[in-house]
């Protein structure tokens, strides 16, 4: 631990977001504690990028990356611990988890963005609980298609009040109807 600390702490020509992985790595091949290494690993790992980045406020989470990939993760981090102890592979995985983390983030702050324009381009208009729930749905990326009955059972209320609540919203060019129709007619938000 004294060693790993110890490089941590020195000024480093090794780019620092491969000093992150490697510090992670490191931490974690040592396992100093019964419990908590992979967390105690992330932290250092999430400080020392925060060093790369020249900023401790970062918009992407490489832990939350890690946890959504941890099976491909512990595979890597087995595979990096054998053998003649090449991390090659690992930190090629490492940067690709990254990258993936960056390139999540940016979708996240992208759907944020256009929420937020949706929000301010309508400002003006009235909309009761169930209408603003559901818009809000939807502008989380609903799953399959809006229909009146969707609609009911998600704001508990008679499938003739969800009938009101979307045409309402029709009228106001917030909603349109889809090219299904009949006994398919589904919703869709008009952005």
């Amino acid at each position: 631990m004294n060693q790993l600390l110890n490089w941590l702490n020195q000024p480093s020509s090794l780019d620092p977001v491969l000093k992150s992985a490697i510090a992670h790595l490191w931490f974690v091949a040592i396992h100093p504690f019964d419990d908590g290494n992979v967390r105690i690993g992330s932290a250092i790992m999430d400080r020392q990028l925060a060093v790369a980045d020249g900023n401790e406020k970062r918009f992407y989470s490489m832990s939350s990356q890690i946890l959504k990939e941890r099976k491909e993760y512990y595979l890597q981090l087995e595979a990096a611990q054998k053998g003649m102890l090449d991390i090659t592979a690992y930190l090629k995985w490492f940067l690709s988890c990254l990258d993936r983390a960056i390139l999540n983030t940016d979708n996240v702050l992208s759907n944020i963005l256009a929420k937020s324009h949706f929000w301010k381009q309508h400002a003006e208009v009235s909309l009761n609980a169930r209408q603003i729930k559901m818009i809000n749905q939807l502008l989380d990326g609903f799953e399959g298609n809006l229909t009146t009955k969707k609609w009911a059972k998600i704001c508990k209320c008679s499938e003739d009040t969800a009938l009101r609540d979307i045409t309402r919203l029709m009228e106001l060019d917030m909603l349109r109807k889809t090219n299904l129709g009949g006994r398919s007619t589904s919703y869709e938000l008009v952005v």
